[in-house]
Parts: C-alpha cells; sequence; structure tokens
C-alpha cells in the first residue's frame, strides 16, 4: 500500500526548505514550517522534479503506463500557488501529469495538513505506483501472512 505524508518541521538542514524521503511504498515530504509558502513550493518542486526522475513513480493512464522515460509525455508533478478550491489544496490529473493547485493565502503548516487528506483521496483512485527493488507497490492492500 503507498502512504504519502506530508510534515512541516523544524529540523531540515539550514537552508533546506523541502526534502522528500522515499522508501518501499512510502514517501514523506518534508518542508520548513517557518520558511515562506512561495519559497518552499519552489524547492517542492525541484526535490519532485529528482523523485520522478529515478523513473521509480509510474502512472496507469487508461491502457498505457507512465513513466518519467515515457517519450513526449514523461511523468511529472507540478505544485502551483494558485487557488481552485476553498480548503488549501486541489489535485488535477492529465496523462503524465500531475498538477497541485495551492492556496497562496496558506502558510506552510496548513499547506502540508490540507495535502495529507487530497493525496489519501487520489492515491485511492489507483492509478499510481511504485517500483521498488523490482516489486510493484500500488494502493491494494498489503496481504499478511500467516
Amino acid at each position: 500500500m503507498l502512504d504519502v505524508a506530508y510534515e512541516a518541521v523544524d529540523d531540515l538542514a539550514p537552508g533546506r526548505l523541502a526534502r522528500i524521503d522515499e522508501d518501499r511504498g512510502r514517501i514523506r515530504v518534508r518542508l520548513d514550517r517557518n520558511a515562506p509558502l512561495a519559497d518552499v513550493v519552489r524547492q517542492l518542486n525541484i526535490e519532485i522534479d529528482q523523485l520522478m526522475a529515478s523513473a521509480r513513480w509510474f502512472q496507469l493512464w487508461k491502457d498505457e503506463i507512465v513513466s518519467h522515460n515515457t517519450p513526449g509525455r514523461p511523468l511529472r508533478i507540478d505544485y502551483l500557488l494558485e487557488k481552485r478550491e476553498d480548503g488549501g489544496a486541489y489535485v488535477e490529473e492529465r496523462k503524465g501529469l500531475l498538477t497541485v493547485y495551492i492556496d497562496p493565502a496558506l502558510n506552510t503548516e496548513a499547506f502540508a495538513a490540507a495535502m495529507n487528506p487530497v493525496t489519501r483521496q487520489h492515491l485511492d483512485g489507483g492509478q499510481w505506483f511504485q517500483m521498488y527493488a523490482g516489486e510493484i507497490i500500488d494502493n491494494s492492500p498489503e496481504s499478511t501472512q500467516v
């Protein structure tokens, strides 16, 4: 099962406004709670580009699997400071592109809090998966071994 969580933190290295940590089926997006949201979003776009360049994440779009290496439509995520909905964050998905619209009135802590339910709902759509050490991790419940 995929688990993506956003956290506003105080312990990033000086000058580091955002950091994405990845493990098997898990991503932690850590954001500097004291930095202006515009600066955090700018750095977050750099960090997410690096994660997508790893080519471990995929989107199932209709009958096609899209990755960072897909010609003409490489998989990417863009965070934009643009209000689309009340409540802070709105996700729009197209083939090869996930756009996250963020209300610019939010602070970094409110943005992190708004992203968690939006992300869970988006992942429940079942269109994203991770290739981790040769294993495909999607949003299906993990099987338990007896």
